[in-house]
């Protein structure tokens, strides 16, 4: 008799482009292009030329989540490899990348306020019919991506999409923008696109085992990857997720700002972001705690750590409804998280704007304003959420920033009462060209670079929106301080940190008033009434 078997809870599963970390802007075609030509081959010359360098500064706290490979200046043969190899199969996106440079150009030297409509001639041929011209009031001219074209195109290369896996039995993994994932012993790689049915049958064998034989061709195995992927597998059942069934409801931390709201009815997960199941000496809910079926799963913002789809891969086959925010429609800097799910296998995936919201029975989920957190940029793709539960009222705000501390007296007037808050207090923030520089066409001053930074709140901020929301209970959450964060987002924080500094004042503050306050870290239950 042939036995079933299970995936074992400490395979680590990435999602490559390229060999490179999958994250949203590498599947929307247009910033796919820029991060290919203007983060992944300029970090993979530099290591060729200078290996040594980024040895050294991948070792200097300093100099975390710079542009630095992680590979201790080895393996330069390989990375060359990779070069070249990307050059060569990947010319459709070099040439899209210099189009919108050129594009972009012209439109900010050539144009002076006048039609447009002659201007189309001189669009680069390889993004005519993808683009529309546009002015703004002020007649500051741009171009407007006809984006779901583009996923039609040659420029979207779901050709690059595959799956390395590995066992894992620690936090530390090297930072994802900067270094690519070579095969190492003891790892397999899967020629698996992310909408592949097969994705969504490897993750189902985290609870429903079978035999070796359908798994190998399920997943196409072949046969040089048999015998490494045989050791991701095992016998041992899992324990079973015992679901909530009290009266009320229950939220869990997961991590970042990963909260599960579960009530005998429904399940709702907030910006998944989970750790694999491994001795530890950080308590922490892992992929085995989630229910057999999410009902909801809402998505803040369109940045790495909120848009984990290493994790959102995982859980497609239990999740009913993703829930994102509505982009711009077209700018460039703002793909469509819509978009980019609905193109890597997620059925039903649902856009909501500000102040929209779907009811069901037992609650509610509004979308209500995200300033902030985006350097200044125009990104619609941010939302908060209100979800009602009963008689319960939560605001996971992850990364908002109170810039406009009126907007929160709007907010409280719609949701009528918010008792509980979720709030981020990032308040350092990388700068402008960290997360977004690939996409820019021209230089930035350092000057400018400083001071356009991907901040959430300060103390002061934070303070007036607990005023103006006259919330109950406040919970810092979202600061990445979790280490199986590390690979997304590279903080390392001590007590002289500011965010550790200003969130330890809105803590003691709120405390003294007599509130519930607390920073999450690791894990954390509260049950409702």
């Amino acid at each position: 008799m042939v036995a079933d078997l299970y995936l074992r809870p400490n395979v680590q599963v990435e999602p490559l482009f390229d060999q490179w970390y999958a994250w949203s802007h590498l599947i929307s075609p247009a910033t796919a292009a820029r991060n290919v030509t203007e983060r992944h081959l300029k970090i993979m010359d530099s290591y060729i030329q200078a290996s040594h360098v980024h040895a050294a500064a991948v070792k200097n706290p300093k100099m975390s989540g710079g542009p630095f490979i992680d590979y201790g200046g080895r393996r330069v043969d390989e990375i060359r490899a990779l070069r070249d190899r990307t050059v060569s199969v990947r010319a459709d996106l070099l040439k899209l990348s210099l189009a919108i440079t050129e594009l972009d150009g012209a439109l900010r030297t050539q144009v002076t306020g006048s039609s447009l409509q002659p201007f189309y001639e001189c669009v680069p041929d390889c993004l005519k019919g993808y683009v529309e011209l546009v002015y703004d009031l002020n007649h500051h001219s741009s171009f407007r991506l006809i984006e779901p074209l583009l996923y039609c195109s040659p420029y979207y290369c779901q050709e690059a999409q595959s799956l390395m896996l590995s066992l894992i039995t620690g936090d530390d993994r090297p930072f994802v923008l900067s270094t690519p994932r070579l095969e190492t012993p003891g790892s397999a790689h899967l020629a698996l696109q992310f909408s592949d049915a097969a994705v969504d049958e490897l993750f189902r064998l985290k609870s429903c085992p079978r035999p070796w034989p359908r798994i190998r061709d399920i997943l196409k195995l072949e046969s040089a990857a048999e015998e490494t992927f045989q050791t991701f597998l095992t016998t041992t059942q899992p324990p079973r997720y015992r679901p909530y069934s009290g009266a009320g409801a229950r939220w869990r931390y997961f991590g970042h700002a990963c909260i599960l709201v579960e009530t005998p009815r429904f399940s709702i997960l907030t910006d998944p972001v989970l750790s694999y199941t491994y001795e530890s000496d950080i308590s922490r809910y892992t992929y085995s705690d989630l229910p057999d079926s999410l009902d909801f799963v809402l998505i803040t913002h369109n940045h790495q750590d909120h848009v984990l789809i290493e994790t959102l891969l995982q859980i497609r086959h239990k999740s009913k409804m993703i829930v994102v925010p509505r982009s711009s429609g077209g700018s460039f800097q703002d793909p469509s998280l819509y978009l980019a799910l609905r193109e890597i296998g997620f059925k039903n995936v649902v856009e909501v704007g500000e102040f929209d919201e779907i009811e069901f029975v037992g609650g509610s989920i509004l979308g209500v304003p995200f300033l902030g957190e985006h350097a200044d940029l125009d990104i619609r793709t941010k939302l908060a959420y209100v979800v009602r539960v009963g008689n319960h009222s939560m605001m996971f705000a992850a990364d908002s920033c109170n810039l406009e501390p009126r907007l929160y007296d709007h907010i409280r007037a719609r949701a009528k009462s918010i008792d509980v808050l979720f709030l981020g207090m990032e308040c350092d923030g990388a700068p402008l060209t960290w997360l977004y520089g690939p996409l820019l066409t021209r230089h930035v001053e350092r000057s400018l670079d400083e001071s356009r930074r991907l901040a959430g709140c300060n103390f002061d901020q934070a303070m007036k929106m607990v005023d103006r929301l006259r919330c109950k209970e406040v919970y810092v959450y979202a600061m990445g301080q979790e280490p199986w964060l590390n690979h997304v987002m590279s903080i390392k924080y001590t007590d002289q940190s500011r965010p550790i500094i200003d969130s330890n004042q809105l803590i003691e503050t709120c405390r003294n008033r007599g509130m519930q306050a607390e920073r999450l870290f690791g894990e954390k239950e509260i049950l409702l009434d």
